[in-house]
């Protein structure tokens, strides 16, 4: 009986998740422009909104060098700071080999509490991948990362605007950005107004700023 019970409970996740990447794709398809469709003057001013994103700690903070420090910019503070606690992410950038990022950000899809509560996410909290250090990089440096399929995960501007909509649908870090509880800051605008500024910079063929 229990090893039914099991069975079930993975196949329904296995199903969800299934169920979240069709959904993701469907709005990608949605999302994206026609190439060409969008003029490199306008697709520099969307990498400019995208820049002010991208850099703002809320976002920056994870996405650090392989030392896999994360940085902190505790609540009631504008300045990034090493995190407390002497927290390191390890090889595995989750902390497996210290102590778990999740001993204190748990992998939960309800809404964050409001500061000093840690923030959680609906995926297992972690430092992005080394090749996707953005923190103490310059606007122009990310913007060559972020384009690079090297560096961005095998993504073309298509596959970024999946990434993001997949990441959405597993209440992941990406939106809650956005909702990371009442005390923290925020990136500018909203996550869908992310989502159309990635979509017009990829149909401007990504273009950076020198």
């Amino acid at each position: 009986m229990k090893r039914s019970l099991i069975a079930l409970a993975l196949a329904a996740s296995a199903i969800a998740g299934l169920t979240g990447l069709v959904a993701a794709k469907d709005e990608t398809t949605r999302d994206a422009l026609p190439p060409g469709s969008v003029s490199r003057a306008e697709g520099l001013e969307a990498w400019k909104r995208i820049e002010a994103v991208v850099t703002h700690p809320r976002c920056a903070n994870c996405h650090v060098d392989a030392r896999a420090i994360p940085i902190w910019t505790p609540a009631g503070e504008t300045r990034p700071r090493v995190h407390g606690m002497n927290v390191h992410g390890g090889d595995s950038r989750i902390g497996a080999e210290k102590i778990a990022c999740s001993t204190c950000h748990m992998t939960s899809t309800q809404a964050n509490d409001p500061a000093p509560s840690p923030p959680r996410a609906g995926i297992d909290w972690q430092l992005a991948p080394v090749e996707f250090i953005w923190f103490g990089k310059s606007g122009a440096e990310i913007c060559a990362q972020m384009k690079d399929p090297k560096r961005n995960g095998g993504r073309d501007a298509v596959g970024l605007l999946a990434h993001l909509r997949h990441d959405a649908s597993l209440n992941g870090f990406i939106p809650r950005g956005w909702a990371p509880g009442a005390g923290r800051t925020t990136p500018p605008g909203t996550f869908e107004d992310h989502v159309k500024d990635m979509a017009m910079w990829g149909a401007a063929g990504q273009p950076c700023p020198n």
